[in-house]
């Protein structure tokens, strides 16, 4: 097919060349000039401009399946367990860690598992985990913050939403988690319903020494889910 340029003809002050590539089932006229330069609309001269492919909303057939990102984020202060300090005991995904340093917090202080209710919240469009469970209610006391998890599920299942996969970020300069990671991991499964455990990331991360959860005094999360609706 031609391009409509003839190969070395000056257009714009640039030497150009023709280039066929084919989208979707149009092949069309690229033209390319030396330097790169980006082709100038009065440069075109009747070559054929790339069109765009249909609006998906045009596509006839079954409807196409929707998806949903939603993003987490938690940081609680560290201090010693007592007598030392008012830290609590330090839980990650619902499992124990030992450590000579715990979360304060309202509910149980696990701060994975509030990043990753806070994504799924998120991802729905739903209030936040804060809006939910207040930190000043007596009733969320010390909860255990897999009832926070459970209820951002069934929210999201109650408008057609499933779980695909996720992928979370704890960030915290000592203890190493490497011993408990997996254990971690098979936990968030459970909670989350999946029997593939691929579909549940977790990632250790220090911050270097630097400001303070690297200095040992807060630690943070970060949590990233995808949901999907329509899927056959």
């Amino acid at each position: 097919m031609k391009s409509g340029v003839q190969p070395g003809k000056q257009v714009g002050g640039l030497r150009c060349r023709p280039i066929q590539q084919e989208y979707g089932q149009r092949i069309v006229g690229v033209r390319r000039c030396s330097f790169h330069r980006p082709v100038r609309p009065q440069d075109l001269n009747g070559v054929p401009i790339l069109s765009r492919y249909p609006h998906p909303s045009s596509i006839q057939g079954p409807p196409l399946p929707e998806f949903r990102v939603g993003h987490g984020y938690d940081l609680h202060r560290l201090e010693p367990l007592p007598p030392k300090g008012k830290g609590q005991p330090l839980i990650l995904g619902g499992i124990p860690v030992v450590s000579d340093t715990g979360p304060i917090g309202h509910s149980d202080g696990d701060a994975l598992l509030h990043a990753l209710t806070d994504a799924i919240l998120g991802a729905i469009g739903s209030p936040d985990i804060g809006q939910l469970f207040p930190d000043n209610a007596p009733e969320n006391a010390g909860r255990d913050s897999a009832d926070f998890l459970a209820e951002a599920l069934k929210r999201a299942r109650k408008q057609g939403w499933l779980f695909c996969n996720c992928d979370c970020t704890i960030i915290l300069e000592r203890p190493k988690l490497s011993p408990v990671k997996e254990e971690i991991r098979a936990n968030l499964a459970q909670l989350l319903d999946q029997p593939d455990t691929t579909r549940i990331n977790l990632k250790g991360k220090t911050h270097e020494k630097v400001d303070a959860v690297g200095e040992g005094r807060a630690i943070e999360v970060h949590a990233v889910v995808m949901l999907a609706k329509g899927l056959s």
